[in-house]
């Protein structure tokens, strides 16, 4: 039998009474609580009893944001109409009218950005915090069970059957024809991007680059991936990446500066790539329907206007259906199955095993952003993602079916270098960040003016126009 990948099971388990023992464990790493769970034992009703408290703990959270939602809509109104009479106030000087009108617009523009803010952490950042203490829940519930089924199959050949269950015919099988098919739609979303402003500056370090570009490389050797790879490495400190259709890969810096391990990063990267190897973007607007372009891109001008921070990665995953850590889009608007994200991280790991790499890489990062406080609200990597426990599973599953390497790599020397340099230049990156195009015009000369986002719009702040998605 070919050795595999598996996570040790200890002979005996040790049974643990207490119920509120439970939710200690919830804050452990799900590598951590892989290798856990078959040692620990607990009643349904404890549980249960710690569900609802997950439960009663979310629902509270909601209603308190719900809460600060009205107060703030209530008191931007109410400044508003203040504005209006501001001009009718005959006891006021002409600078004293301007003072005034300037002091409303920063309160009105800083509780416009506290309203978006809350609005993303209620639809993002508190269901993903709940999501992932439950997905952790039924991690210590079920994963024994789905661990002994995954060695059932192991030990008796059925794991080969699965779908894709060819790893060892890596680059010499066709995962979806025609990939060369999307390279225009690839460059045209490109060209849109850098004509409009909307696109960082790449990074120019060549060492840096280089280095990037190398470890990306050495994926598509080891991928199923039929086209060129053009990857470009961005000005930005935001923890994403993205790949367009037809085989360009787009990563911010903030992604290299995040990740711990090279085989983090390259986890990612070939997450990102499996998009285009499966076609999904193509897959994805061929099953789009009118009606659902129309009610998403009414979606993406209500979060616009509001302050949403999502605007311009969501008109283009409509446009050409890319998709990436930091889009927001609706895959259930557009009647695509999430089996997708499935697929590209069941590739994702092929790939990054026959590169080298130790394939748990990709779900210690799938960890660290899962628990880092604000990312989950800022982007919807999660939300748009299938529910974690079944991603964890799937991953794990994947894992354990693949032949073990003697030496997979987790961490160079070259790769911790880099990310040295990396932080050294960040200081001046993130100045010429500040400078690029944004959404909105702000006020000037508010207090706590933040020196970076994309902050609400001031009232009459103009918006840039967008043309309407292909197809609308």
């Amino acid at each position: 039998m070919t050795p595999v990948y598996a996570l040790p099971v200890p002979a005996a388990a040790v049974v643990v009474q207490d119920g509120a023992s439970i939710e200690p464990l919830l804050k452990k790493p799900y590598l951590e609580l892989l290798q856990l769970a078959p040692t620990v034992r607990f009643t349904r009703p404890q549980f249960d009893q710690v569900r609802k408290r997950l439960k009663d703990e979310q629902k509270k959270k909601e209603n308190e944001l719900k809460g600060q939602q009205k107060t703030l809509e209530s008191q931007i109104k109410d400044a508003q109409e203040q504005l209006k009479k501001i001009g009718d106030n005959r006891q006021l000087t002409e600078d004293q009218i301007v003072a005034e009108r300037h002091n409303l617009h920063c309160r009105i523009q800083d509780w416009q950005s506290q309203l978006a803010d809350s609005k993303i952490a209620l639809t993002n950042g508190v269901p993903v915090e709940y999501d992932n203490l439950n997905a952790k829940l039924d991690l210590l519930e079920k994963w024994p069970a789905a661990k002994a089924e995954i060695n059932r199959q192991v030990e008796t050949g059925q794991a080969a059957s699965r779908k894709w269950g060819d790893a060892h015919d890596i680059g010499f099988r066709t995962i979806e024809a025609n990939q060369q098919d999307d390279i225009k739609d690839g460059q045209e979303a490109v060209q849109q991007m850098k004509q409009m402003g909307i696109m960082p500056k790449p990074i120019e370090d060549p060492e840096i680059t280089e280095y990037v570009n190398r470890v990306a490389q050495n994926i598509v050797r080891n991928s199923d991936l039929q086209i060129p790879l053009q990857v470009t490495l961005l000005n930005s400190s935001e923890i994403n990446a993205f790949a367009l259709p037809g085989g360009f890969l787009f990563l911010n810096h903030g992604l290299l500066l995040e990740a711990q391990t090279e085989a983090q990063f390259a986890g990612v990267i070939a997450h990102e790539l499996s998009h285009d190897v499966a076609r999904h973007g193509h897959r994805l607007m061929k099953k789009a329907t009118i009606a659902s372009l129309i009610y998403q891109a009414a979606q993406i001008g209500a979060l616009i206007f509001t302050g949403g921070v999502v605007g311009i990665g969501t008109y283009y995953a409509l446009t050409y259906g890319f998709q990436g850590l930091g889009l927001f889009l609706s895959l259930q608007l557009l009647g695509v199955s999430r089996d997708y994200e499935l697929e590209a991280d069941q590739l994702g790991l092929q790939y990054v095993w026959k590169a080298g790499y130790n394939p748990e890489g990709f779900i210690e990062f799938f960890d660290i952003m899962a628990s880092k406080e604000g990312y989950a609200e800022k982007t919807s990597f999660f939300r748009t993602h299938p529910a974690f426990y079944d991603r964890i599973v799937v991953v794990f599953r994947e894992i354990s079916f693949l032949p073990k390497q003697e030496q997979a790599t987790d961490n160079t020397r070259e790769f911790e270098n880099i990310k040295a340099k990396m932080k050294k230049l960040n200081e001046d990156l993130e100045k010429e960040e500040k400078d690029r195009p944004t959404l909105f015009k702000r006020e000037p000369g508010c207090p706590g003016q933040p020196d970076k986002g994309t902050p609400p719009p001031a009232p009459g702040a103009a918006l840039l126009h967008f043309p309407a998605p292909a197809g609308v």
